[in-house]
């Protein structure tokens, strides 16, 4: 005689938390890559960050890449 078992398996989404601190990581990569101006680094350098743009030359081909004209 065989006996069967049954397997019950709960599917449950993703959670709300995971889509929104995803959405965040997007959002924070999308404004590095393609709108610091030296923003970020202007709260340590001040003024001088936005002459020098550290992220915008770290990230250059990767705007151009993406889609961003930035010159």
């Amino acid at each position: 005689m065989s006996q069967s078992r049954q397997i019950n398996v709960s599917k449950s989404g993703v959670p709300i938390i995971a889509i929104v601190a995803l959405a965040f990581v997007f959002a924070a990569g999308l404004f590095l890559v393609g709108f610091d101006q030296g923003h970020i680094f202007s709260v340590a350098f001040g003024e001088q960050a936005f002459e020098d743009l550290y992220i915008h030359e770290l990230t250059h081909d990767m705007r151009h890449a993406a889609g961003f004209p930035c010159h």
